[in-house]
């Protein structure tokens, strides 16, 4: 597909750090080398210089300069952002979305197919918890905020020629959001930069640090236990997290892929709090030969195989991790059968497997009836705040 003839265009929500998402990306990148890239927001440095180099395009939010520190408070500009991206010309529309990626509007006659990692979670799966996080007086303006998100979502979803997800959780979620169905195909994971070695006493948590992640169930079970925790990873939880942490646990920030790679084979078990809609890092602890202990939810049931790569812990809560610790001996699991386990998310099946699905929506082999290709409503394009 490198050398296809069509003009290839691929979208990503904002190109400022490298986490999971980018990093697929970064594969969607190296799939189509000629396409031009479209952002919201992009941050070269940020982004460590991996995508210097190719043709970024970015919409009028990057006169702001946003980081990933600073970009969050400018969410609800970024759906007309996208939209007014200039798609025109191009054949293919590839699109990397957890949140608003999807809702580019494609020129009449191209094909637009949507990798999505998850429905924006802030809006959808994770809209109760949003809003009570946040103060008494804020909340009927964010509520208002997030109805309109909806509806763009629902429309911007009607553009969308054919979705894949990255898990059978995204897939359920496009179904129930968007009513629209979607092929899986997990994502790649570079198992090349991973490798087993020797192990040390402490157990690891690789992770963005927000409220989501639920890191603080981790965080508690291993003060209780006084066991040796170390947390590699940034984010605005930080400084809550620190503050619950017992002497057991230490922060190691935001860490180098060579740093991850080297906690990753060291560590005695991975530890995964959340509900990961798919779960790179579970892959690359398996890669490096160290077993999973992650909540019995969501992508870790599609990666891990429970009594031979990982154990799971059923309720996400410290009491239930400290269940799971006490009867689980990570130095009992083969290391070899988890590195043979991680081989199943190569880079190139994942390209072969895209490289079929974008086949097939060129010969008009959808998965799913895609509706009509519409540009929204006037009342439904971009998001504002209430008024």
């Amino acid at each position: 597909m490198a050398a296809h003839p069509l003009r290839v265009a691929l979208v990503h929500d904002f190109l400022l750090d490298l986490r999971g998402a980018e990093r697929v990306f970064l594969e969607l990148c190296g799939l189509y080398p000629d396409a031009d890239l479209f952002t919201a927001v992009y941050d070269e440095q940020g982004t460590e210089g991996r995508f210097a180099g190719r043709r970024v395009h970015t919409s009028h939010l990057q006169r702001l300069r946003p980081t990933a520190r600073t970009f969050r408070p400018l969410l609800p500009l970024y759906p007309a952002a996208m939209e007014s991206l200039d798609l025109r010309g191009y054949d293919v529309v590839i699109s990397s979305s957890s949140a608003w990626a999807h809702g580019v509007i494609a020129e009449p006659g191209a094909v637009h197919l949507c990798y999505c990692h998850n429905p924006f979670r802030y809006a959808w799966s994770a809209r109760e918890e949003t809003l009570a996080a946040q103060h008494p007086l804020v909340r009927p303006a964010l509520a208002a905020v997030l109805r309109r998100w909806r509806l763009w979502d629902t429309v911007a979803a009607r553009r969308v020629d054919a979705y894949i997800a990255n898990s059978q959780i995204t897939r359920a979620r496009v179904e129930r959001y968007f009513a629209r169905e979607a092929s899986v195909l997990h994502p790649p994971v570079e198992l090349g930069r991973f490798a087993p070695g020797e192990v040390g006493r402490e157990y690891l948590v690789l992770s963005e640090l927000m409220t989501h992640k639920r890191i603080d169930v981790a965080v508690r079970a291993f003060s209780e236990l006084g066991l040796p925790l170390v947390v590699a990873g940034n984010g605005p939880d930080a400084r809550r997290l620190r503050r619950l942490a017992g002497p057991s646990v230490r922060f190691a920030g935001r860490v180098s892929d060579a740093e991850a790679a080297w906690l990753l084979r060291s560590a005695r078990a991975l530890v995964v709090t959340a509900t990961e809609e798919f779960g790179i890092a579970a892959v690359e602890a398996q890669a490096s030969g160290r077993p999973v202990i992650a909540l019995r939810d969501g992508g870790v049931l599609e990666t891990v195989v429970e009594g031979q790569t990982g154990a799971f812990f059923d309720a996400p809560s410290p009491r239930s991790l400290i269940a799971t610790l006490r009867e689980t001996d990570p130095l009992a699991f083969d290391a070899a059968a988890c590195v043979e386990n991680a081989r199943r998310f190569e880079p190139a099946r994942f390209r072969a497997g895209l490289a079929t699905i974008v086949e097939q929506a060129l010969a008009g082999e959808h998965g799913g009836a895609p509706a009509p290709r519409v540009r929204p409503p006037r009342r439904a394009r971009g998001l504002a705040l209430p008024g």
